[in-house]
């Protein structure tokens, strides 16, 4: 069984920066596709980040240019480099993943592992 936690969230003032990470357990060689998402109470689910592995990694356009997904060599953990953070970035934060690749990898898709999420807020 997949198992995916995340780290990394805090408290930060407009264009600061933080680093999340979401280490991932079990058989994380057979993940193709993870990513990052983020949740703000009472608001839709957004898909932030995603790797498709060896095709491309896709971003929104609300972050573009700011913030940076990348993994350990080993597959075993991925990251999310946020820089010039703003007060709209404030969110849950969560990790996710599934085993299906190609088209069904995307911001919008149905991901099947999620870890618990790790919150940051961005103060102004």
């Amino acid at each position: 069984q997949v198992k995916l936690m995340e780290s990394g969230g805090g408290e930060v003032q407009t264009g600061g920066s933080l680093r999340l990470s979401c280490a991932a357990s079990g058989y994380p060689y057979s993940l193709s596709c993870m990513g990052w998402f983020r949740q703000v109470p009472g608001k839709y689910l957004e898909g932030v980040a995603i790797l498709n592995r060896n095709i491309n990694t896709q971003y929104a356009k609300s972050i573009e240019g700011r913030f940076t997904l990348s993994e350990c060599d080993d597959k075993n953990t991925l990251y999310l480099k946020m820089n010039d953070l703003k007060p709209e970035d404030t969110a849950m934060y969560y990790c996710a993943a599934t085993i299906r690749g190609g088209s069904e990898c995307r911001l919008t898709g149905d991901m099947d592992y999620w870890g618990e999420g790790t919150q940051v807020n961005v103060s102004s």
